[in-house]
């Protein structure tokens, strides 16, 4: 089976191929939806999220308060680190049981998607890494549009992720993401049958 790690800046497509792939019989993970599984009511990281960060960042229902934690880390480094420390194991340990979950099936391939899989350390994990990537104004107008954020406030998004030249240079494919929808799917498409060669 091969693994591959799917990844890109904000806004520039990662989420519109790994749909697409999915559209086409892959299993996709995506590292968004684990984390918010490592955190539901019950589970031992949220826990340890309470006892460290006080019950403030616990909705009534007994949930995440995203906003609350959101406003506590983004101010401090350190407890960044911590929170960190607390999700990305239990991440790590779903998305481990979820691949040997598709091996035991039989996948040939299956797709992690990882906004942050070079930033992380991960890459060497997966067999093939995929970056799907778009211009810096191309990217800006998505985020202001679907966010509806500022430019200014977008713009510190972009500045605050690792830089999409470093993401292009380490990857092993490049999906090019400038145009239309079509060329995405087609682009993507072509992507997953060179993958699904190679593996073959």
């Amino acid at each position: 089976m091969r693994i591959v790690g799917l990844t890109g800046n904000v806004a520039a497509g990662k989420s519109a191929v790994a749909e697409l792939w999915r559209r086409a019989g892959v299993s996709v993970v995506s590292a968004d939806q684990l984390a918010r599984a490592a955190v539901k009511p019950g589970t031992r990281a949220l826990a340890r999220i309470e006892e460290l960060f006080g019950p403030g960042v616990i909705r009534g229902d007994g949930s995440l308060d995203r906003g609350a934690l959101r406003r506590i880390v983004f101010r401090d480094e350190e407890a960044l680190r911590h929170l960190e420390g607390i999700v990305h194991p239990e991440v790590r340990r779903l998305r481990d049981a979820w691949t040997e979950e598709r091996r035991a099936a039989g996948a040939e391939v299956v797709a992690w998607e990882v906004p942050l899989l070079f930033e992380t350390g991960i890459e060497d994990q997966v067999d093939v890494v995929v970056v799907v990537d778009a211009p810096v104004s191309v990217r800006l107008s998505r985020i202001i549009e679907s966010r509806g954020l500022t430019e200014e406030e977008a713009e510190a998004i972009m500045e605050a992720q690792m830089p999409a030249a470093e993401k292009r240079r380490r990857a092993d494919i490049v999906v090019n993401n400038a145009g239309t929808r079509d060329a995405l799917a087609s682009r993507a498409a072509e992507v997953l049958n060179e993958i699904v060669r190679a593996r073959r």
